[in-house]
Protein backbone atom coordinates (compact mmCIF):
# COMPACT_ATOMS: atom_id res chain seq x y z
CA UNK A 1 0.00 0.00 0.00
CA UNK A 2 1.42 3.68 -0.50
CA UNK A 3 3.03 5.10 2.23
CA UNK A 4 1.10 8.14 3.74
CA UNK A 5 2.13 11.87 2.24
CA UNK A 6 5.24 13.40 2.59
CA UNK A 7 5.69 14.16 5.78
CA UNK A 8 4.15 11.23 7.24
CA UNK A 9 8.01 10.33 8.22
CA UNK A 10 9.99 13.09 8.86
CA UNK A 11 12.77 14.29 7.22
CA UNK A 12 16.00 13.94 8.99
CA UNK A 13 17.55 16.77 10.86
CA UNK A 14 18.86 19.16 8.89
CA UNK A 15 23.09 19.14 9.96
CA UNK A 16 24.47 21.59 11.76
CA UNK A 17 27.60 23.22 10.26
CA UNK A 18 29.74 22.10 12.88
CA UNK A 19 28.37 18.29 12.34
CA UNK A 20 31.96 15.48 12.28
CA UNK A 21 31.86 14.49 8.56
CA UNK A 22 34.62 11.78 9.61
CA UNK A 23 32.46 8.99 8.75
CA UNK A 24 32.11 7.55 5.10
CA UNK A 25 30.79 9.81 2.76
CA UNK A 26 27.77 9.74 0.89
CA UNK A 27 27.34 9.49 -2.81
CA UNK A 28 27.20 13.65 -3.71
CA UNK A 29 23.95 14.97 -3.92
CA UNK A 30 23.93 17.45 -1.54
CA UNK A 31 24.37 20.91 -1.85
CA UNK A 32 26.40 22.66 -5.37
CA UNK A 33 30.11 22.73 -4.68
CA UNK A 34 29.77 26.54 -3.82
CA UNK A 35 27.44 25.32 -0.50
CA UNK A 36 30.77 23.41 0.96
CA UNK A 37 32.24 26.60 1.67
CA UNK A 38 29.66 28.75 3.39
CA UNK A 39 30.38 30.38 6.46
CA UNK A 40 28.53 28.57 9.59
CA UNK A 41 25.79 31.41 9.72
CA UNK A 42 25.29 31.53 5.91
CA UNK A 43 24.81 27.63 6.51
CA UNK A 44 22.83 27.76 9.54
CA UNK A 45 20.51 30.27 7.45
CA UNK A 46 20.26 27.62 4.70
CA UNK A 47 19.11 25.08 7.30
CA UNK A 48 16.48 27.24 8.27
CA UNK A 49 15.09 27.97 5.28
CA UNK A 50 14.86 24.26 4.22
CA UNK A 51 13.04 23.68 7.19
CA UNK A 52 10.44 26.32 6.93
CA UNK A 53 10.04 25.02 3.54
CA UNK A 54 9.56 21.40 4.94
CA UNK A 55 6.93 22.68 6.89
CA UNK A 56 5.30 24.29 4.46
CA UNK A 57 5.03 20.99 2.57
CA UNK A 58 3.41 19.38 5.61
CA UNK A 59 0.89 21.97 6.13
CA UNK A 60 -0.18 23.02 2.56
CA UNK A 61 1.35 20.47 0.28
CA UNK A 62 4.20 21.60 -2.71
CA UNK A 63 1.63 24.27 -4.18
CA UNK A 64 2.31 26.30 -0.75
CA UNK A 65 5.77 25.98 -1.38
CA UNK A 66 6.66 29.60 -3.02
CA UNK A 67 9.60 31.65 -2.22
CA UNK A 68 7.80 34.45 -0.75
CA UNK A 69 6.27 31.81 1.66
CA UNK A 70 9.40 30.44 2.71
CA UNK A 71 10.74 33.61 3.29
CA UNK A 72 8.12 34.72 5.87
CA UNK A 73 8.10 31.15 7.21
CA UNK A 74 12.02 31.71 8.05
CA UNK A 75 11.62 35.53 8.91
CA UNK A 76 14.22 36.60 6.21
CA UNK A 77 14.25 38.91 3.32
CA UNK A 78 12.82 37.12 -0.10
CA UNK A 79 15.89 38.03 -1.85
CA UNK A 80 17.91 35.76 0.81
CA UNK A 81 15.92 32.90 -0.71
CA UNK A 82 16.64 33.07 -4.72
CA UNK A 83 20.06 34.09 -3.87
CA UNK A 84 20.53 30.88 -1.91
CA UNK A 85 18.63 28.34 -4.03
CA UNK A 86 18.20 30.54 -7.60
CA UNK A 87 14.52 30.06 -8.17
CA UNK A 88 11.45 27.68 -6.58
CA UNK A 89 13.10 24.67 -8.57
CA UNK A 90 16.32 24.94 -7.17
CA UNK A 91 14.61 25.31 -3.29
CA UNK A 92 12.66 22.44 -3.93
CA UNK A 93 15.86 19.89 -5.53
CA UNK A 94 17.88 20.84 -2.39
CA UNK A 95 14.73 19.37 -0.09
CA UNK A 96 14.59 16.48 -1.74
CA UNK A 97 18.80 16.08 -2.42
CA UNK A 98 18.79 16.28 1.51
CA UNK A 99 15.64 13.55 2.12
CA UNK A 100 17.75 11.36 -0.01
CA UNK A 101 20.67 11.21 1.34
CA UNK A 102 18.82 9.14 3.92
CA UNK A 103 18.12 6.89 1.00
CA UNK A 104 21.76 6.59 0.10
CA UNK A 105 22.96 6.15 3.72
CA UNK A 106 20.93 2.94 3.72
CA UNK A 107 21.79 1.29 0.66
CA UNK A 108 25.28 2.28 1.24
CA UNK A 109 25.73 1.69 4.76
CA UNK A 110 22.61 -0.22 5.97
CA UNK A 111 21.11 -3.79 6.80
CA UNK A 112 20.97 -6.22 4.12
CA UNK A 113 19.12 -6.78 1.84
CA UNK A 114 19.41 -3.43 0.99
CA UNK A 115 22.70 -2.74 2.44
CA UNK A 116 25.78 -4.41 1.87
CA UNK A 117 26.17 -8.05 3.29
CA UNK A 118 23.36 -9.67 1.01
CA UNK A 119 24.03 -11.28 -2.95
CA UNK A 120 23.80 -8.19 -5.22
CA UNK A 121 20.54 -9.24 -7.00
CA UNK A 122 19.20 -9.45 -3.25
CA UNK A 123 20.18 -5.71 -2.85
CA UNK A 124 18.99 -4.96 -6.43
CA UNK A 125 15.33 -6.27 -5.93
CA UNK A 126 15.06 -4.50 -2.67
CA UNK A 127 16.90 -0.80 -4.00
CA UNK A 128 14.20 -1.01 -6.21
CA UNK A 129 11.27 -1.50 -3.76
CA UNK A 130 12.80 1.36 -1.61
CA UNK A 131 13.11 3.82 -4.24
CA UNK A 132 9.00 3.04 -5.43
CA UNK A 133 8.19 3.77 -1.82
CA UNK A 134 10.18 6.49 -1.18
CA UNK A 135 8.57 8.22 -4.80
CA UNK A 136 5.46 7.21 -3.61
CA UNK A 137 6.24 9.23 -0.29
CA UNK A 138 7.03 12.30 -2.01
CA UNK A 139 5.13 12.41 -5.62
CA UNK A 140 4.59 15.98 -5.83
CA UNK A 141 8.25 17.09 -4.39
CA UNK A 142 10.09 14.73 -6.93
CA UNK A 143 7.36 15.81 -9.59
CA UNK A 144 7.78 19.61 -8.79
CA UNK A 145 11.93 19.25 -8.46
CA UNK A 146 12.32 17.55 -11.36
CA UNK A 147 14.90 19.70 -13.54
CA UNK A 148 13.93 20.29 -17.39
CA UNK A 149 14.99 17.33 -19.70
CA UNK A 150 18.39 18.29 -20.80
CA UNK A 151 19.62 18.14 -17.34
CA UNK A 152 17.50 15.00 -15.93
CA UNK A 153 19.90 12.67 -16.47
CA UNK A 154 22.78 14.57 -15.25
CA UNK A 155 21.16 15.76 -11.83
CA UNK A 156 23.62 14.37 -9.00
CA UNK A 157 20.53 12.38 -7.46
CA UNK A 158 19.92 10.38 -10.59
CA UNK A 159 23.63 9.61 -11.05
CA UNK A 160 24.05 8.77 -7.38
CA UNK A 161 21.48 6.21 -7.95
CA UNK A 162 22.54 4.86 -11.45
CA UNK A 163 25.86 4.45 -10.28
CA UNK A 164 24.31 2.28 -7.52
CA UNK A 165 22.50 0.40 -10.05
CA UNK A 166 25.36 -0.33 -12.34
CA UNK A 167 27.98 -1.70 -9.46
CA UNK A 168 25.49 -4.25 -9.25
CA UNK A 169 24.66 -4.91 -12.57
CA UNK A 170 28.60 -5.77 -12.87
CA UNK A 171 28.44 -8.23 -10.31
CA UNK A 172 25.65 -9.78 -11.16
CA UNK A 173 26.44 -9.65 -15.31
CA UNK A 174 30.35 -8.64 -15.63
CA UNK A 175 30.03 -8.83 -19.36
CA UNK A 176 26.89 -6.99 -20.10
CA UNK A 177 26.31 -3.72 -21.02
CA UNK A 178 25.64 -2.34 -17.01
CA UNK A 179 25.70 1.26 -17.86
CA UNK A 180 22.86 1.22 -20.18
CA UNK A 181 21.23 -1.80 -18.66
CA UNK A 182 21.11 0.42 -15.25
CA UNK A 183 19.34 3.18 -17.54
CA UNK A 184 17.04 1.33 -18.36
CA UNK A 185 15.91 -0.22 -15.21
CA UNK A 186 15.89 3.13 -13.63
CA UNK A 187 13.10 4.22 -15.95
CA UNK A 188 10.76 2.03 -14.34
CA UNK A 189 11.34 3.98 -11.19
CA UNK A 190 11.03 7.24 -12.85
CA UNK A 191 8.84 9.37 -10.77
CA UNK A 192 6.48 10.63 -13.58
CA UNK A 193 5.83 6.82 -14.64
CA UNK A 194 4.96 5.84 -10.74
CA UNK A 195 2.57 9.07 -10.98
CA UNK A 196 0.64 7.73 -13.79
CA UNK A 197 0.41 3.85 -12.33
CA UNK A 198 0.02 4.55 -9.21
CA UNK A 199 -2.73 8.15 -9.31
CA UNK A 200 -3.86 7.94 -13.15
CA UNK A 201 -4.01 4.25 -13.41
CA UNK A 202 -4.98 3.62 -9.72
CA UNK A 203 -1.91 0.66 -9.49
CA UNK A 204 -1.36 -0.63 -6.07
CA UNK A 205 1.88 -0.77 -4.89
CA UNK A 206 2.16 -4.51 -4.68
CA UNK A 207 1.72 -4.38 -8.23
CA UNK A 208 4.82 -2.13 -8.78
CA UNK A 209 7.02 -3.97 -6.28
CA UNK A 210 5.62 -7.34 -8.28
CA UNK A 211 6.70 -6.13 -11.46
CA UNK A 212 10.05 -4.76 -10.33
CA UNK A 213 11.02 -7.83 -8.82
CA UNK A 214 9.95 -9.37 -12.34
CA UNK A 215 12.10 -6.84 -14.58
CA UNK A 216 14.87 -7.61 -12.27
CA UNK A 217 14.54 -11.54 -13.11
CA UNK A 218 14.00 -11.26 -16.25
CA UNK A 219 17.00 -8.55 -16.77
CA UNK A 220 19.58 -10.72 -15.13
CA UNK A 221 18.34 -14.22 -15.85
CA UNK A 222 18.07 -15.10 -12.34
CA UNK A 223 15.60 -17.28 -10.85
CA UNK A 224 12.81 -15.88 -8.59
CA UNK A 225 14.86 -17.07 -5.70
CA UNK A 226 18.56 -16.45 -6.97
Amino acid sequence: MLYAGFMSSALPPFPEPQDPFGAPQLLEVGPLPEEACLRADAARNRARLLEAAARLIAEHGVDGVTMEAVAAAAQVGKGTVFRRFGDRTGLLTALLDHSSRTLQADFLFGPPPLGPGAPPLDRLRAFGVAVLHRSAEQLDLQLAAQPEACRRFSHPTVQALRTHVTMLLRRILPDADCDLLAQALLAYLDPALIHHLTRQCEMPMERLEAGWTDLVTRVTGASTTG
